[in-house]
C-alpha cells in the first residue's frame, strides 16, 4: 500500500504547486527576457532564459522573491545564493555583483522585486502592537547585522505574493487591492524569521538608519574625495563606531563602498553611453587611468576595454 504523506511532505508539495502556478502566470506577464516595471507600484518582474555573467548593480531597500531558477549575489566578502521559494531582504542601498546561475528557455529564471517604503513598515509596526518583532531577537546567522539576508517563503507568504502579482490580470482592482496585498506581504515578513531585520526599515535613529544616511551621502557624492571624519560627523557617530557599523551592514568599509560605486558607475557609462575608459574614470573621480584600470580589473575580472566589449556583445546576442 502507498505510504501516507507526512504533514511536512504534504506542505512542501502544496508549496510547489503554488510556486508552479505563479511561475506559469509570470510567463504570461513577462513573455520576453528582461526586467518589467509592472503597473503595480514598486513591483518589478524579472525573467531570464539563460545563465548570466556576473553583473554589477546597486540594490535598493526591497524584498526580492525567487519563483524559479537561482541566483548568486556577492556583497563585499560574502556570497548569498538563493533559489525557488526563498526571498531576500535588503535593508539599505548596497552595491553588489549578481549572477543568474540557473535558467534555461524551458525553465526561465523568474523573480519579483518589491521596493520598500520605510513609512509603510513604520505604520505597520505601530498597528501590530505586541505582535511586532523585538529588535534583539535576531535569527541564527553568522552575519546578523548585515544589510542583506535571505529566508524561505512559507505558504502564507507565497499566497500573499501570488495575490499581489495576480492583480495584473484585473487592473481595475489594483488601486484598492494592491495596497492591501503589499501590506499583507510586509506583515508576513515582519512575523517571519527576518522580522527583526525588517524593523531596520522603520527605526529612525538606529544603527542601520545612521549608516543609511552615510550611504546616501556616498551615493550623491561618490566622485568627490571624502573623509571618514566628515561622514562620522554627519551620522553623529564616532569614526570607529561608524567604521564598525558600516562594515557590519555592508560587508565593506566606507571607502571600499565608495570605490565600488565609482566602478559600477564607470562601467555603466562605458556600456550605456559609450565613454572611453579614461573619460569614464575621470567622470567618477579617478585621477589616474592606470589606477582605475587596475581596480576595475580586480573587481570585474578583466580590463575595462575587454569587459565592456564582452558586455556589449552579450547585449547584441553575440557570443562573448
Amino acid at each position: 500500500m502507498p505510504s501516507t504523506p507526512t504533514p511536512l511532505n504534504q506542505e512542501q508539495a502544496n508549496l510547489e504547486i503554488l510556486r508552479m502556478q505563479l511561475a506559469q502566470r509570470m510567463l504570461r506577464w513577462v513573455p520576453d527576457a528582461g526586467p518589467l516595471d509592472s503597473s503595480l507600484e514598486g513591483v518589478t518582474l524579472i525573467r531570464s532564459d539563460s545563465r548570466s555573467q556576473c553583473m554589477s548593480s546597486v540594490y535598493e531597500p526591497s524584498l526580492a522573491f525567487m519563483v524559479q531558477g537561482s541566483k548568486s549575489v556577492q556583497l563585499g566578502d560574502r556570497e548569498i545564493r538563493y533559489g525557488p521559494l526563498s526571498y531576500l531582504v535588503t535593508s539599505v542601498h548596497l552595491p553588489v555583483l549578481g549572477q543568474i546561475i540557473e535558467a534555461s528557455p524551458e525553465q526561465p529564471y523568474l523573480g519579483i522585486k518589491l521596493k520598500i517604503d520605510p513609512r509603510e513598515v513604520t505604520e505597520l509596526l505601530l498597528g501590530m502592537g505586541d505582535q511586532a518583532p523585538e529588535s534583539g531577537k535576531v535569527p541564527e546567522c553568522p552575519n546578523s547585522a548585515c544589510g542583506m539576508c535571505q529566508t524561505q517563503m512559507d505558504g502564507d507568504m507565497l499566497q500573499a505574493v501570488s495575490r499581489l502579482v495576480g492583480l495584473l490580470d484585473t487592473p481595475e482592482h489594483i488601486p484598492v487591492l494592491a495596497p492591501l496585498a503589499r501590506r499583507e506581504i510586509l506583515y508576513r515578513a515582519l512575523l517571519g524569521e527576518l522580522g527583526p531585520r525588517m524593523r531596520r526599515f522603520a527605526v529612525s535613529d538606529g544603527q542601520a538608519s545612521r549608516v543609511s544616511r552615510v550611504i546616501a551621502t556616498l551615493q550623491d557624492r561618490y566622485a568627490e574625495p571624502l573623509r571618514i571624519s566628515d561622514l562620522a560627523d554627519e551620522a553623529n557617530m564616532s569614526e570607529s563606531s561608524l567604521f564598525h557599523s558600516f562594515k557590519q551592514i555592508t560587508r565593506m568599509t566606507p571607502l571600499q563602498f565608495q570605490k565600488k560605486l565609482r566602478l559600477h558607475e564607470a562601467r555603466r557609462l562605458m556600456v550605456s553611453e559609450g565613454l572611453e575608459a579614461a573619460s569614464a574614470s575621470y567622470r567618477v573621480g579617478y585621477e589616474s587611468p592606470s589606477h582605475f584600470s587596475r581596480e576595475y580589473s580586480r573587481l570585474f575580472g578583466a580590463p575595462p576595454r575587454a569587459d565592456v566589449s564582452r558586455l556589449r556583445g552579450e547585449q547584441q546576442g553575440v557570443p562573448a
